[in-house]
């Protein structure tokens, strides 16, 4: 009997980017259509704009319709949310970021990503009051939360469990400069990979397009990949997961080549 695994999505940062127009767009591609044409050739996208700014429902209605059954939007949690120093005082943007139409999404309505300054150092009562103010669901759709820590302080054993206990995922930063958190601590696994390098005609080598792949489908199957950094043990447990793969910063020009020759790897 064959071991059952999640779904493996992988994606880009946006589809707004001048750079992409004659590298991934077709040449004269209308760009009202950019969001139709990447959302064709990849299986989720992370929202950064909605950390810049709240959207309006008609804006999430829109993506929602432009793009095909079984894509999937992460979304960036305002930035006035997360680059606080008291992370707990947040609430009222959480609100407000959650009743500005996030279910005309509907199914497409994918994990949050709470990306925390790279200078907001671990403090365990105030991750543990800013995970309570994260909603478990709303209208009816269940919510996933993932956190971005990016100071090496995170790397503890109490920030493992408080995620654990909350089931909030923490973001694998891949061949980046920032700590590297590998821990599973969600029902899903949500990873943002950085490394892309000019020179590389798919952005990875190829060794490394098949070593990310891999760890995806570890992720997938509830077991543990390897060559990964971890604050704490980990074990395989068997357990399927869904996993975000998203190809993030690095040579970004070439992000979706690399993102669609992943998705060539994973079948």
């Amino acid at each position: 009997m064959a071991k059952s695994s999640g779904t493996i999505r992988v994606g880009i940062g946006g589809w707004t980017y001048e750079p992409w127009r004659g590298a991934f767009y077709p040449d004269k591609w209308p760009q009202k259509r950019e969001l139709e044409y990447a959302a064709g050739k990849l299986t989720s996208i992370e929202v950064n704009g909605t950390y810049y700014g709240s959207q309006k429902p008609e804006t999430f209605a829109k993506w929602h319709d432009e793009t095909p059954e079984g894509f999937v939007f992460s979304l960036k949690a305002p930035r006035f949310a997360t680059n606080r120093r008291v992370l707990a005082e947040g609430g009222e943007t959480i609100e407000r970021f959650f009743a500005s139409g996030l279910t005309e999404l509907k199914q497409k309505l994918g994990p949050i990503n709470w990306q925390l300054a790279p200078t907001k150092k671990f403090d365990p009562a105030d991750i543990e009051a800013f995970f309570k103010l994260m909603p478990k669901e709303l209208g009816g759709l269940k919510l996933r939360h993932v956190v971005e820590a990016r100071h090496e302080s995170f790397r503890h054993p109490e920030f493992i469990d408080l995620a654990k206990a909350h089931g909030v995922a923490i973001v694998v930063a891949g061949d980046a400069e920032y700590p590297q958190f590998a821990d599973v601590t969600a029902p899903f696994v949500y990873a943002r990979i950085m490394g892309t390098k000019e020179g590389e005609a798919l952005g990875y080598s190829k060794k490394a397009l098949d070593t990310w792949a891999k760890r995806a489908k570890a992720w997938a199957a509830g077991e543990v990949p390897e060559g990964l950094e971890t604050a704490t043990p980990q074990r395989a447990d068997g357990k399927a997961r869904d996993v975000f793969l998203y190809v993030i910063s690095g040579h970004k020009v070439m992000n979706p080549a690399a993102a669609m020759a992943l998705m060539e790897r994973l079948g």
